[in-house]
């Protein structure tokens, strides 16, 4: 070859690039939901007067719901924001679809009725505005402490709030006011405006229960102004004297009556429970016992150890929520399990705190111990996001060298 031909070069192909491990599910999340399961199933096993039937639907809906939680948390839960528009859009197109098509029951249209199930879009909103909330937020990461941020922040969450109302559900829409203020503080929006939507939610329920009543324009029905206020003063005379002469002429039942025999039943289980002697909820005395008030079958039936059991399986699943909320790779992973944290947290304390009577009876369900499909698989569908935050950083982690603790 002559010294002046040129030299060949034989390109070499790129190297590829290191593939993330796929790593197991964070295990502690794993058993608080599986325990959380099967505390609902036993529990709805003795406390339901047909139990064959709500035991076999909740297992199904558990079982669905895990199979959508295993299989979201093999998604890049990254992707998502892309969809952001889509997601919301889809959020106030399916409450509109319950206003329009749902079926009415006990005054309230809350679920499309389906031969094998009930769809409440309400309960799949909760997941849809975290993941929506979560992407602007994001998207606007420059400009956080802005009004304008927080302003619209509020706004994309009062449009599906005001519509669940409608229904009525109050207790979805307290729980999506909940996501949206949680999405604003983990964001690092100024404590100002904080403060000033702490006085605005004030002011609201100072005019909604008190000052709207005194000029004569009542926003609430009366009944629904009293189960908002009466766990204040619940063994009232004054209270009782007035719901006993509102039943004599209107035929409306006293709103407490669920809340008082929801404690003597929690109350009659002790230490150990009453077990198959348990009377207030089989026999029907607790309305609703396997939805709203289910903790107070869990208390009558298994006393004070299998209700400490219980809030232990959520205070593990709430742990683990956090914390992955802390390992998380993004932001936008980070504000997913701020959203649901906050859901979590809110609806537990709220469930739990009707059931004996130091809160407001709102029709908040217990997450994952609630008789309900649309709840459940909602549930569910929020941990897999947890679970996808989780595998994400860790194979984040792994690439880097690094080792993320449990």
């Amino acid at each position: 070859m002559s010294p002046l031909s040129p030299i060949k070069r034989t390109e070499e192909a790129p190297p590829t690039p290191p593939r993330a491990p796929r790593l197991p599910l964070d295990p502690l999340l794993t058993l608080a939901i599986a325990g959380l399961g099967v505390c609902s199933v036993l529990t709805l096993k003795v406390a339901t007067r047909d139990p064959h039937y709500y035991v076999e639907r909740q297992s199904i809906y558990l079982a669905l719901g895990f199979v959508a939680m295993l299989a979201l948390s093999r998604l890049d839960y990254a992707r998502l924001r892309r969809y952001k528009n889509a997601i919301y859009a889809a959020l106030i197109l399916s409450i509109l679809a319950v206003l329009g098509l749902g079926n009415s029951a006990n005054g309230a249209t809350r679920a499309i009725n389906f031969p094998l199930f009930s769809f409440q879009a309400s309960e799949l909103g909760k997941i849809l505005l975290i993941l929506a909330l979560a992407a602007f937020l994001v998207e606007r990461s420059r400009r956080l402490r802005e009004r304008d941020t927080t302003v619209r922040v509020l706004i994309a969450a009062l449009v599906p709030t005001m519509l669940v109302i409608v229904q009525p559900d109050l207790g979805s829409g307290l729980v999506y006011m909940t996501i949206a203020c949680m999405l604003l503080f983990i964001a690092g929006t100024s404590w100002r405006h904080l403060a000033a939507l702490a006085a605005l939610v004030c002011t609201s329920i100072a005019l909604v229960l008190v000052v709207a009543p005194a000029v004569g324009v009542p926003v609430l029905q009366g009944y629904q102004v009293e189960r908002l206020t009466a766990f204040i003063h619940p063994s009232s005379s004054q209270r009782e004297t007035e719901a006993k002469e509102r039943e004599a002429k209107t035929g409306e039942p006293d709103p407490t009556y669920q809340q008082q025999q929801s404690k003597i039943a929690i109350g009659s289980g002790g230490k150990t429970g009453r077990g198959a002697n348990a009377s207030q909820v089989p026999y029907g005395f607790v309305p609703e016992s396997e939805t709203d008030f289910v903790f107070a079958a869990v208390g009558e039936r298994y006393g004070f150890i299998g209700a400490g059991l219980v809030l232990a399986l959520y205070a593990l699943l709430i742990s683990r929520t956090l914390r992955v909320l802390v390992m998380a790779k993004d932001l936008f992973g980070s504000l997913i399990a701020a959203g649901i944290a906050a859901m979590l947290m809110f609806q537990v304390f709220v469930n739990v705190g009707m059931t004996i009577g130091i809160m407001p009876v709102t029709g908040v369900t217990l997450p994952l111990m609630s008789y309900g499909g649309s709840s459940v698989i909602a549930t569910l569908l929020g941990v897999g996001l947890l679970q996808s935050i989780y595998v994400q950083a860790r194979a984040s982690a792994a690439l880097k060298g690094r080792v993320l603790r449990y």
